[in-house]
């Protein structure tokens, strides 16, 4: 970042705190994403929007480890008081939010003292992702489903706020004005929503907005999900997106869909292969596919994943792909028949909202440019429940069972040469020291305890 960057940033930030000013925004506040899947945040007065645009705003690189009940781990890249890094807010994406409202919010990425790119940025690593795969040409479409429950009891314990019958109109009726103020704060916000539905658990929704380029889909999982969390307070009730509430419950999932482009050509539709793939967007497919082991570790970060990551939850814990299949990690979804061309993508089902979106979305970009360079292909898909599948079947069809702990998936992460060296070797590295240190955080807890642990941390 030289002088005249820096130049014209403040420039721009100049005209929007005027912009700002004039709509009655007092503040914006700039986030990142930890390790942890924590949004964290640095606030500043409209005022000072100029100078942390071109200069940034000072904060310490001992966030990298922290984990997400706020224990501070040395690890081998990062940790202890030293150093101090800056926060820059990206310019194209400050918006005023719709809760809490006289707020802006702009998401950030983390330069050092120098204007170097922090290696352990993961919104920076996304980015890169991005621009490798635009040299060949390509372009992929994302976007983030984000589920959600809401609380209205005292304490810590889950009191579900709405009680009626899963995906049924009545958990509608309990609580209308505040959905309603959900969609408002949204489209205020500037997200576009395509449907939101009550889910499964008791008192537990889901949102669903329109697909964009990744960046954009994983900044806007961050909106998202911090702006139910401000509406939700503000109706006087608690969310939770942990990936386990409670420790029979179905949990929380945070899907992700993905496209990958041409031009304005949709690689998943009107080609020759399994159900209209064209060769580049199978070889994709397969290249995440194959990687979901270790992919688990940056999707599924948190012991509680484990908890959610079961067979017959629609959670997807079974590496194997097919069409519709809600119990496959990965479900190819055509679109209805006149829009495919536009709408055919994957939804990679396993992963959580304790995933930094960032990370996984960079994680799953590389593991598909992986596939691509090997042009790899599918294996037949699997169009039936995988775990009523025999093992000796299931050895037929190459379905593996993903990890079933967090331990497992950080060992399957450490011995695969393509994220590590998409990551690169420090971020990597710290990945792990903060996955290791969350399991001995958990170490000899019960399903129950770890379970009332994260509840309200995500």
């Amino acid at each position: 970042m030289d002088g005249e960057e820096r130049a014209q940033r403040a420039v721009r930030a100049r005209v929007a705190a005027r912009e700002l000013t004039a709509r009655g925004v007092t503040a914006a506040a700039l986030t990142w994403v930890d390790l942890g899947g924590i949004v964290r945040v640095k606030t500043v007065p409209v005022g000072r929007l100029e100078r942390a645009a071109a200069w940034g705003v000072g904060f310490s690189p001992v966030f990298d480890v922290f984990l997400p009940d706020d224990t501070i781990l040395t690890g081998r890249h990062a940790g202890g008081p030293l150093g101090d890094l800056r926060l820059h807010p990206d310019l194209d994406r400050l918006i005023v939010l719709g809760a809490p409202e006289g707020w802006a919010w702009a998401p950030a990425d983390r330069y050092d003292q120098e204007g170097a790119p922090h290696p352990h940025d993961t919104r920076l690593l996304l980015r890169r992702e991005v621009e490798r795969l635009a040299e060949e040409g390509l372009g992929v479409r994302a976007a983030f489903e984000v589920e959600w429950v809401v609380s209205d009891g005292p304490g810590d314990a889950y009191t579900p706020a709405a009680r009626g019958p899963a995906y049924g109109m009545a958990r509608v009726a309990e609580l209308p004005e505040y959905l309603r103020d959900v969609l408002v704060a949204l489209a205020a916000a500037g997200v576009e929503v395509e449907q939101l539905h009550p889910e499964y658990t008791a008192g537990q929704y889901e949102v669903s907005v329109m697909a964009e380029d990744p960046i954009g889909a994983a900044d806007t999982a961050v909106l998202v999900r911090e702006t139910i969390r401000a509406v939700t307070l503000r109706h006087g009730m608690r969310p939770s997106f942990s990936p386990k509430v409670e420790v029979d419950g179905v949990g929380n999932g945070c899907h992700v869909h993905l496209s990958l482009w041409r031009g304005m050509t949709n690689l998943m539709a009107d080609g020759p292969g399994f159900y209209g793939m064209r060769p580049e967007g199978e070889s994709f497919m397969a290249g995440v596919l194959a990687r979901l082991p270790a992919l688990s570790a940056l999707g599924c970060p948190a012991v509680a994943s484990y908890l959610r990551l079961v067979p017959a939850h629609w959670a997807g814990a079974f590496a194997c792909w097919g069409l519709e299949n809600r119990e496959a990690a990965m479900r190819f979804v055509t679109g209805p028949a006149g829009l495919r061309s536009e709408a055919a993508n994957v939804e990679v089902k396993c992963f959580d909202a304790a995933a930094n979106p960032y990370l996984a979305l960079a994680a799953l970009l590389a593991a598909g440019r992986d596939g691509l360079t090997r042009k790899a292909r599918l294996p037949d898909p699997v169009n039936a429940d995988p775990a009523a599948l025999d093992d000796t079947e299931r050895a037929v069809r190459r379905v593996t069972r993903l990890p079933s702990t967090l331990a497992e998936a950080i060992d399957a992460f450490e011995a695969d040469p393509v994220l590590r060296e998409a990551l690169g070797a420090s971020l990597a590295e710290t990945v792990v020291d903060v996955r290791r240190g969350e399991i001995a955080r958990c170490e000899g807890a019960t399903p129950e305890e770890v379970v009332a642990r994260t509840r309200w941390r995500h």
